[in-house]
């Protein structure tokens, strides 16, 4: 089992392999993040391309089994989750962030240590997200069973300046062709 995660000491210089790349869909909990994902790994399965899915549910079981959700745990789940993407794409893995990173920051911060980087926001209203609730999420936040809900409790700030917006009315599959042309566009695939 880990106990760190640092790069491997060795004789030589490892240079990044620049065909790697990543993405991070973000969204508010159960705005079709998932679904979109799964489309675009189809996609790019298509193409040859084999990307690693980093999707947040299943890593902070493993990073934080006792997940609280406060501010503090977010900020340690999220700096690990982005340090797993560089180590991939510095090692030519091209990496899928599901994750909801409800802060700015913490996206930003992906962007900053990784050169080729898209950030996909999916424009769902609270409401829909509300509606198709697959995990039961704000039905445990109206219950009081769970309280640092994003867009309820806890705030969401959607990018700035999002390279490539899916609205919730697309399909997951129109939605992952735009991410696809955005991809070709900036000559990452």
């Amino acid at each position: 089992m880990l106990t760190h995660l640092t790069r491997p000491r060795s004789t030589h210089t490892v240079e990044p392999k620049t065909s790697a790349f990543a993405i991070w869909i973000t969204g508010l909990p159960a705005s079709g993040k998932s679904t979109i994902a799964a489309a675009l790994c189809t996609q790019l399965a298509s193409r040859a391309i084999d990307v690693a899915v980093l999707e947040s549910d299943t890593l902070r079981r493993i990073f934080t089994p006792s997940p609280r959700y406060d501010e503090e745990e977010r900020q340690n789940f999220y700096r690990a989750l982005v340090y797993v993407g560089i180590l991939l794409t510095a090692h030519g893995v091209p990496v899928i962030f599901d994750a909801t990173a409800n802060r700015r920051a913490y996206r930003d911060e992906a962007r900053k240590q990784i050169s080729r980087f898209l950030e996909v926001w999916v424009d769902c209203p609270l409401e829909v997200c509300i509606r198709r609730d697959p995990k039961g999420i704000y039905r445990k936040a109206k219950e009081g069973a769970a309280s640092i809900v994003p867009g309820l409790q806890a705030s969401y700030e959607p990018p700035e300046k999002p390279d490539v917006i899916v609205r919730s009315g697309d399909t997951p599959e129109a939605g992952a062709r735009t991410i696809i042309s955005k991809l070709l566009e900036k000559e990452f695939i």
